[in-house]
């Protein structure tokens, strides 16, 4: 990454994870954890948990970004072959389809409440699409904030943090109203802080670990792929603080603000909603649509979309432009690939998936199968078996001269790692898929599948590399050197033949 680029402080990076955490999917994620059969106080302990391992895994998966300045596309290379890499490239890739997806169906949802509380009638659209799971004015939400999202989406990485700041600002505040008004209105945390446990299956130890499975799984993508952002930093150390207390902070602070709001709104209307978009749209009509309640709704939403617009490009459509500008340089860059993801984001039917709390859980929850082994193969070589020391030019020689070439662009140990780290995880998450009452070992080892696939190729990688050494550890730099040109200029003349941003 030029020096030039390197734009990112440490507030840079806190608010990085005010938009990472402080999200629609992560008030989400601790309301629905309630489906399971937690009680509010064991959601927010598994919050708390889940929340600190994924700022701690957020400092391990971007220290190479921090000290070389490469990203996740180029971290691969070295872990995986120069060929080799293209696999959990496009892997990651494809998982975050399904996420932008998901952000955008939920971006054009508060969409449709901003414009709701503006126009009366338009909230009372009753006309559905695709079956009568999507209702039209969702539809015309979704094609609004993909307007909105084209136009962010011109904005180089480097030069986000404003936006950054108006989003953050503009959803906190519609999360501190939310929680006056239940708070105010209930006096108390609400009903579901007065329920006891009843774990669907297994007891509360397994729901709690699946909580904490899905929390992992939710951010899995967003911290495997931290050194995309990392190597932004305008020095050493920059992102590392923000990651151990921001990251932790905004996702625990969000998700129980939304188990709060959640359990409050259902004493006050009378139904338990999870989504603060869909919260909004029944508070207009419970407070029968007056002027101020509609003000605060036009407000409140507004926020709702900053939100999604943020997080979209954050961890889902920047990043996976990033993973496909470095696959394909001369055709695709950074903003082409996001472009591309958000189409096939918005063709996944996200709608579909989205229909009940348990489908939704399952989806998040299976994400992680796929990055905690990818996870666990890059901490390993980087940390253990390389000792953070690698030779940077040739990560971007993509033939037989750089030492990260091994047997024909592949390194064999990478994969292997890989497919004994994913193996144990998936039968459990296909029966889970057809049944959601299904209760077996298999099914239990999924419901932990995240630390299941990072410990298994973590460990299997290093024994492997204990075994087998490859003949390339040891050769290179613990550090980008400021005095070679080499790789960034590299860089920058792969970025111009695919139209850098």
């Amino acid at each position: 990454m030029p020096k030039e680029r390197r734009t990112y402080k440490i507030w840079s990076y806190f608010i990085y994870w005010c938009i990472s955490g402080l999200c629609i999917s992560g008030y989400a994620t601790g309301s629905t954890l309630l489906a399971y059969g937690l009680d509010a106080q064991q959601a927010i302990i598994s919050l708390v948990i889940g929340g600190l391992i994924v700022g701690v895994l957020c400092v391990a998966c971007g220290w190479m970004g921090e000290r070389h300045h490469i990203g996740f596309t180029v971290a691969c290379r070295f872990s995986w072959g120069m060929r080799g890499a293209y696999f959990p490239v496009i892997i990651r890739a494809f998982v975050i389809i399904f996420w932008d997806g998901l952000q955008a169906y939920w971006g054009g949802q508060a969409v449709a409440v901003t414009i709701g509380a503006i126009i009366p009638g338009f909230a009372h659209m009753k006309q559905t699409l695709a079956g009568g799971i999507l209702l039209t004015k969702d539809f015309i939400g979704i094609i609004i904030y993909y307007i909105f999202f084209v136009a962010i989406m011109r904005i180089p990485p480097e030069r986000l943090q404003k936006p950054f700041v108006v989003s953050s600002v503009m959803f906190g505040s519609t999360l501190v109203g939310l929680l006056v008004w239940a708070v105010s209105n209930t006096h108390s945390g609400g009903p579901l802080f007065r329920e006891q446990a009843s774990p669907v299956h297994g007891g509360t130890g397994w729901a709690m670990l699946f909580g904490i499975t899905a929390i992992l799984g939710a951010w899995g993508g967003g911290t495997v792929g931290q050194s995309d952002w990392t190597r932004y930093a305008n020095r050493p150390y920059a992102p590392t603080l923000s990651q151990l207390i921001a990251a932790p902070f905004c996702i625990i602070t969000c998700a129980t603000i939304g188990i709060i709001v959640t359990s409050c709104a259902q004493e006050i209307v009378g139904s338990l909603i999870w989504e603060p978009f869909l919260l909004l749209a029944t508070l207009q009509d419970y407070y029968n649509g007056s002027p101020r309640v509609r003000a605060a709704i036009f407000f409140a939403g507004l926020g709702c979309v900053c939100a999604q617009l943020g997080i979209s490009i954050v961890l889902n459509s920047m990043s996976a432009g990033m993973d496909l500008s470095g696959v394909v340089p001369h055709y695709i860059n950074i903003r082409r690939g996001a472009y591309l993801l958000a189409f096939l984001g918005l063709a996944s039917n996200p709608w579909q998936y989205l229909s009940n709390a348990s489908t939704f859980l399952t989806v998040i929850s299976g994400f992680g199968i796929f990055f905690a082994p990818f996870s666990g193969i890059l901490l390993a070589d980087y940390f253990v078996v390389r000792r953070c020391v690698i030779k940077l030019e040739d990560c971007y020689i993509g033939d037989k001269r750089s030492i990260y070439w091994y047997h024909n662009g592949v390194h064999w140990r990478a994969p292997l790692a890989w497919v004994l780290g994913v193996f144990l995880t998936v039968p459990g998450l296909i029966m889970t898929t057809r049944d959601v009452t299904a209760w077996n070992v298999w099914v239990r080892i999924f419901h932990i599948a995240f630390f299941v696939g990072l410990l298994i190729s973590f460990v299997t990688f290093s024994v492997i590399c204990w075994v087998s050494p490859p003949g390339n550890v040891g050769i290179g730099v613990p550090y980008h050197e400021e005095s070679s040109f080499e790789v960034d200029m590299g860089e920058l003349e792969i970025e111009k033949k695919g139209g850098a941003v």
